[in-house]
């Protein structure tokens, strides 16, 4: 694949081609809305198992992953918390990696605001919030950005970026990001990037594109960058929003609603795609420095089919992070991309570093604690072991399904005060041992959470389903 300075559009081939294999996955697996399905949008239960589909074991198709015996008794080293004063893109602070956020020691919740409008048939609510520091910033499920005021969770001010034309209805996707010059970032399933004031809301600029932008953008020293729904990364200049160049990644039509968010360092781009890529781009030219495709060579099952990465890479110490759908959870040489170990593992989360482990949730719902430098694994816990199942549902039209039970979908986890931090479709805030996994303490946000949190001075930030913006003490 190679960078290009005027992308390819595609943006109605790939409404078909989701809509296509979205029907497919219905009638074979009974109910597959991993898909986007333009047939059928999940509702608040189905977005629940919109990862599982059948049920599996962890063990990513077949294969059980078992903690190592090389490691029965062996102790790792956890950080000590860290303050966190803002959290201006995806990956957090620009210049650390947060490992155990000073946050959240109380655990109860503090204030609830609502952003706008939540997951309903023709919307989602995709994005994680960002912060400054001062405001908290959310985009809803229509493209309505919000800041709130970090302590009190007053209003400052709100836009609405929604087209409401008919072309562009539904608008999945895209998020938000900060600079350090007061700008934020926003990109969008309708079809544009914006740059707007922080302080104030005022758009500094806006540029319509010809496809869906997926991801929230990621900033570097000069451009912005964002990938589509058809595995296109783009580069946006920072300063007036005109397009540098674009990449192109292996067409896929099967992937997750919510996307990966690129990772900027050094130079380097680190960008996820729907295909199971994982492609280090040069930040200035998009030329490939190194790629690597996360998914299994053997693919028994046709849920590993999608190789989605939707979780954010983690670069830490010269390291790379990622884990995809299709059952490959992976540390990469930064540089290079050779990889440093392997293991069997299917999510749809982003990986936590944390000392000397690396934390990851499963498909089903199992948190499993890896050594940071073998990936041998620690332990691994069941979440759903204490949850109560779902009655059994039937797939698209009545075909398919009807065994499986549905449980519960885990997001996460964070670590914050020597808690790992995770939260649910059923509307829980969870804290866990990081040692063991074993619950210790829960909180209810009101709605379901898909979203992972945010830290920002003592407290936890998590956007909820039905559109709501809570703050947890």
């Amino acid at each position: 694949m190679t960078a290009n300075r005027i992308p390819a559009i595609r943006g109605q081939k790939t409404a078909v081609s989701l809509a296509v294999l979205g029907l497919v996955c219905a009638l074979g697996l009974g109910g597959c809305s991993t898909v986007k399905n333009a047939l059928k949008k999940p509702d608040a239960e189905d977005r629940a198992v919109a990862s599982q589909g059948q049920r599996l074991s962890i063990l990513a198709f077949q294969q059980k992953l078992e903690p190592s015996k090389s490691l029965k008794g062996v102790g790792y080293y956890l950080p000590p918390v860290q303050p966190v004063a803002s959290w201006p893109v995806a990956a957090g602070p620009r210049d650390a990696v947060v490992q155990n956020a000073d946050a959240a020691k109380s655990f109860r919740v503090a204030w609830t605001k609502s952003i706008g409008a939540g997951s309903k048939q023709e919307t989602e609510v995709l994005a994680q919030p960002v912060s400054d520091g001062r405001l908290i910033y959310t985009l809803d499920g229509q493209a309505r950005v919000t800041a709130f005021d970090v302590n009190t969770g007053a209003q400052a001010w709100s836009a609405d970026f929604n087209p409401h034309v008919k072309r562009d209805k539904i608008g999945f996707g895209g998020g938000l990001a900060l600079s350090d010059d007061g700008k934020l970032y926003v990109t969008s399933g309708y079809r544009f990037v914006a740059a707007l004031d922080a302080a104030t809301g005022k758009t500094l600029w806006k540029k319509a594109v010809d496809t869906q932008l997926h991801s929230a953008p990621a900033i570097g020293d000069k451009y912005v960058y964002v990938t589509d729904v058809d595995n296109q990364i783009f580069a946006f200049g920072t300063a007036d929003g005109e397009m540098n160049w674009t990449y192109q990644a292996i067409a896929e039509p099967a992937r997750i609603l919510k996307a990966g968010t690129p990772v900027v360092s050094d130079g380097t781009v680190y960008a996820p795609f729907s295909s199971g890529e994982l492609v280090a781009l040069n930040a200035d030219s998009g030329q490939a420095v190194w790629d690597q495709v996360l998914a299994q060579s053997t693919r028994t099952n046709a849920l590993s089919e999608i190789r989605d990465i939707s979780g954010r890479p983690v670069l830490y110490n010269g390291t790379v992070f990622a884990a995809s759908h299709s059952g490959v959870f992976q540390a990469m040489n930064a540089k290079t991309g050779e990889p440093v170990w392997t293991v069997p593992a299917d999510s749809l989360n982003s990986p936590w570093v944390a000392g000397d482990v690396v934390y990851l949730i499963d498909l089903q719902g199992e948190l499993v604690c890896v050594a940071r430098e073998s990936g041998q694994v620690y332990w691994i816990k069941d979440l759903n072991s204490a949850q109560p199942k779902a009655k059994a549902k039937k797939g698209l039209f009545g075909i398919g399904g009807g065994k499986a039970k549905t449980l519960p979908q885990w997001t996460g986890p964070f670590m914050a005060s020597d808690r790992l931090v995770v939260v649910n479709s059923l509307g829980q805030a969870v804290a866990l041992d990081p040692k063991t996994g074993a619950q210790t303490a829960s909180v209810n946000l009101g709605g379901a959470a898909y979203i992972a949190p945010i830290a920002v001075g003592n407290k936890l930030f998590v956007v909820t389903a039905d559109g709501k913006l809570v703050a947890i003490s």
